[in-house]
């Protein structure tokens, strides 16, 4: 059965909905207008104005009483339109949602959830094309999850429910449209959380991406199997905690690496990511790690720049290339 990143994050959202009576799901436009990518389309008419929240516009507000719900027993879904909008909410989530556990000494957790999109590549200029899931991936005391298959998106959300600790899911707004073959999927399947996923086996270089990047990354990864380069890519899904542990793994079976990071390379994830690599694996390593990253300017508007400042397929394929000295 066909089904669509999109649609997978609706049937996820509303099992949980039908599964639970203490979810509820809240933020700007999720109800009479359906979510700003129509994930919630229809909810408000099937659960009610009660569990269907449209919030005013703020973020530092609503995030901060879904934190309260949380610890109140409830299992709240909050949804940030954008990653950008995020910034707004920033102390309520660093300083609250991901401190509670600590400074309760443990007898406070957070279950909650937070969604919202990320990602360029839709022409919508420098201050709704932000790649910060990096900045995330820094805090302690919060899950970090970068679903970038229909199956993760379908399959993560019942899991981050169940977490004591605030979750917060990354949906690249450039994978929306994408469909995959799923099968059956009633009920969703069982997705792990906790670490990384092997999507392609290779034997000469390590392509590592997450979100948005993974399709990139296989799609590089076919155009250099075709000369001879068998690469595999890791999917990282689970950006904090990191799952050092299969990077490595694969980095000392293949030699080499490419991270993949729709971020800008300064102070970025994958610089995280090229550290572990050095630090565990300096001595199996054949060549230096390269990074493919946006390139270090705000997004642009203009099709051709936005295009030239992100990371694409040719430029994955020639880093790799260059490791084996084939550039």
């Amino acid at each position: 059965m066909k089904m669509s990143y999109r649609e997978a994050m609706r049937q996820s959202l509303r099992e949980a909905l039908l599964a639970d009576p203490r979810v509820f799901l809240m933020g700007e436009d999720v109800g009479k207008y359906g979510g700003s990518y129509a994930v919630s389309k229809g909810f408000l008419d099937e659960f009610g104005p009660e569990r269907i929240r449209d919030t005013p516009l703020s973020e530092l507000g609503f995030v901060g009483a879904g934190i309260g719900a949380a610890l109140g027993g409830m299992r709240p879904i909050v949804e940030i339109m954008t990653i950008n909008f995020s910034l707004l909410a920033l102390d309520q989530i660093v300083n609250t949602a991901a401190a509670m556990r600590h400074m309760s000494g443990g007898q406070f957790g957070v279950p909650l959830v937070i969604r919202m999109a990320t990602g360029a590549g839709r022409q919508l200029g420098a201050q709704h094309s932000h790649s910060l899931e990096g900045w995330y991936a820094h805090i302690p005391g919060i899950r970090v999850l970068a679903p970038a298959t229909v199956a993760d998106a379908r399959g993560m959300l019942m899991p981050s429910l169940a977490d004591p600790d605030p979750v917060i899911i990354f949906e690249h707004a450039q994978l929306y449209n994408m469909e995959e073959d799923v099968g059956d999927t009633m009920p969703a399947p069982v997705c792990d959380i906790t670490g990384a996923a092997v999507r392609r086996h290779g034997h000469d270089v390590t392509l590592i991406a997450y979100g948005g990047c993974v399709p990139k990354a296989l799609e590089a990864a076919e155009q250099l199997a075709s000369g001879g380069i068998e690469s595999e890519v890791i999917d990282l899904r689970v950006l904090r905690p990191l799952d050092a542990a299969t990077i490595v793994g694969s980095v000392r079976r293949t030699r080499r690496a490419v991270v993949i990071d729709e971020a800008w390379c300064s102070g970025s994830l994958a610089a995280e990511i090229v550290a572990r690599i050095m630090e565990d694996a300096f001595y199996d390593l054949d060549a230096p790690v390269a990074r493919v990253c946006s390139a270090e300017v705000p997004v642009p508007y203009a099709r051709h720049l936005e295009l030239a400042a992100l990371p694409q397929v040719d430029g994955i394929v020639t880093a790799a290339r260059g490791l084996l000295g084939q550039a």
